[in-house]
């Protein structure tokens, strides 16, 4: 079976959903292929920041999420072998500009997402197993035996990006990093602040963060390497459990009560990997009305925690790159005439090279700042420790807030 669609976008997690909405927002319709049989909420929640708001804000969602999350008032940074706080920063408008931070259930922002998209946007159990190009289109080749032809095509399926493959991209790196994530839920108010609570040390960094009065969302990255005893711990829970207690013994009992709440089937570990930072500056990643978004361009360490947010600021820019480019054109299917087709097809390539220009550097510096962000905090080497003590420690909140003070823009909708 062949289906004809103009604009496909592969992949429905957040950036596929947010790309979809935005360009629904400027009347261009797409298909969204699903390869699970319904939305998927892996990781369990993630820390949005003021770049994701803004974002949400101008697809026209974010007072709905607001309403289901906490507002940050800051955050704190601790030594995890002693429990001590190293820094505590309050966000104040007059100091740090207007800053929003909020922890959201990834399940809640997808479905907020989808909520806004029409009947039949998102086909589900359609895994991409092959893409090729025929001509002005492209060829999306589904395991279920189905072929779409695509007129545009936007990859925003992740990490293991088919899209990205297509354009030519290696896979991205392992760092020698894993982040094993939990939820909690309460019976009751667990009492904590609404701020951002992170613990540096021992090789680990282990964090915190109340969606709400009950949830809880916590982490914890660290090197396999240095897993003495727990090699092994990557697909069962008990273990990483064990693990992370055994790495936050010293901290206040009610930090360390969070992972001993948590119930095992709310614990998974997964690698961390990241796209090489220059691969962003020399390849093409928007060109033959192909573009990748999200995670299938700039996968990165979690560090900044700018992963779900980056994404949400593609998907703005990308569709009022893209918007901007056809004018008079909204609403209406692409033409099967043959000058109609280029014509339209010129104006997004257009679109997608406007897109490319604004994201190149960001990407590339989110990339790059995550990554050694990751790698000081984490490290044990004795120079790297002395500084990081001393003086880098100071300014970990000031490097979070300041990658996150980005504006997406409004989208100029007609």
């Amino acid at each position: 079976m062949e289906i004809d669609e103009d604009i496909v976008i592969v992949g429905a997690g957040i950036s596929g959903l947010a790309a979809s909405l935005g360009l629904l927002r400027y009347g261009l319709h797409s298909l969204v292929l699903e390869s699970s049989e319904s939305l998927r909420s892996t990781g369990f929640a993630l820390m949005l920041w003021t770049n994701a708001w803004r974002s949400l804000d101008a697809l026209g969602v974010g007072d709905h999420l607001r309403q289901c999350s906490l507002p940050f008032r800051g955050f704190q940074t601790a030594d995890v072998n002693t429990g001590l706080p190293t820094e505590e920063l309050i966000l104040q408008e007059s100091t740090y500009g207007n800053y929003e931070a909020r922890c959201v259930r990834r399940k809640d922002l997808l479905e907020t997402l989808a909520k806004e998209l029409p009947e039949g946007t998102i086909r589900y159990s359609s895994k991409v197993v092959s893409i090729e190009k025929s001509g002005h289109l492209k060829l999306v080749h589904l395991a279920d035996g189905c072929v779409i032809r695509a007129k545009v095509l936007i990859g925003c399926d992740g990490v293991n990006s088919v899209v990205a493959k297509c354009l030519g991209f290696k896979k991205p790196i392992g760092v020698g990093r894993s982040a094993i994530r939990g939820y909690v839920e309460f019976p009751a108010a667990h009492g904590f602040k609404p701020q951002l609570y992170m613990y540096f040390g021992g090789g680990v960094r282990f964090g915190f963060a109340p969606c709400d009065d009950k949830s809880i969302y916590w982490f914890c990255t660290f090197k396999p390497s240095t897993a003495t005893g727990y090699e092994n711990m990557s697909d069962n829970p008990v273990l990483l459990k064990e693990f992370v207690l055994s790495k936050t013994a010293n901290v206040p009992k009610e930090v360390s009560g969070i992972v001993e709440r948590t119930k095992l089937e709310s614990i998974s570990c997964a690698e961390l990997k990241m796209r090489l930072p220059w691969d962003i500056l020399i390849r093409d990643f928007a060109k033959s009305s192909i573009c990748l978004v999200g995670d299938a361009l700039h996968p990165m360490t979690p560090d900044l925690g700018q992963g779900g947010s980056s994404a949400l600021e593609d998907c703005s820019i990308l569709a009022r790159c893209i918007g901007e480019s056809f004018p008079g054109m909204m609403s209406r299917k692409f033409e099967e005439k043959r000058d109609d087709v280029d014509v339209k097809i010129a104006a997004f390539n257009k679109g997608l090279e406007n897109y490319a220009k604004e994201r190149r550097w960001r990407s590339f510096s989110l990339i790059s700042t995550a990554y050694m962000v990751g790698l000081i905090q984490e490290s044990e080497n004795k120079l790297i420790r002395f500084f990081r003590d001393r003086f880098f420690s100071k300014y970990t909140g000031a490097t979070v807030l300041r990658m996150a003070d980005f504006d997406c823009g409004k989208l100029n909708i007609p």
